[in-house]
């Protein structure tokens, strides 16, 4: 369910999308629109006016975006992590890889270990990956996959873990660290 700020956002943007205007040009070049996006220069009083006042320059802004976003994804090709401390040979804390975009968690249900890798919101990447409910896998530091699969909806991903040692004492093992890639 769209919460009434959700819905606001997107009538807003349906009204500006939507709206024709006689003899309307795109006013803005993509080079200024990207600088815009990006935050590498602010637009000036008059490029917003002009942006205000031209739906077609609007929807080349939005389309920008988008691209930039899927764009994203595709540049995204991997994460590394560590295993920061010593453990006991159980179920280490989660860790997180370098980049903080990405944490890996172990659950231990009665013996049996699970692995949880699961996607920051905030990561620039995580709304194009989410959308393409993309498959990733989790390599440990002497390249054998901890974790493969599909990402759900909420950006994580489950599985049971692979090996018969402990997780913390595998990755000792095998490296200290831990690599987050695309399938």
């Amino acid at each position: 369910m769209m919460s009434a700020n959700e819905m606001d956002v997107r009538l807003r943007e349906r009204l500006v999308l939507d709206r024709r205007a006689e003899g309307d040009r795109l006013v803005l070049d993509d080079a200024t629109l990207l600088a815009a996006l990006d935050g590498s220069r602010a637009l000036r009083t008059a490029e917003r006016d002009a942006l205000q006042a031209s739906p077609l320059t609007a929807r080349r802004l939005r389309q920008l975006a988008l691209e930039r976003r899927v764009g994203a994804a595709a540049r995204w090709r991997g994460s590394r992590g560590m295993l920061r401390a010593a453990s006991s040979g159980g179920a280490p804390a989660p860790i997180v890889t370098d980049d903080g975009f990405w944490t890996l968690h172990f659950i231990d249900a009665g013996g049996a270990s699970r692995s949880v890798l699961q996607l920051a919101p905030q990561a620039p990447f995580a709304p194009a990956l989410l959308a393409a409910r993309a498959q990733v896998q989790v390599l440990d530091g002497a390249g054998n996959v901890l974790l493969a699969g599909r990402l759900d909806a909420d950006g994580e991903c489950e599985a049971a873990w692979p090996f018969a040692q402990a997780p913390a004492l595998h990755l000792q093992e095998n490296g200290a660290a831990f690599t987050v890639q695309p399938c």
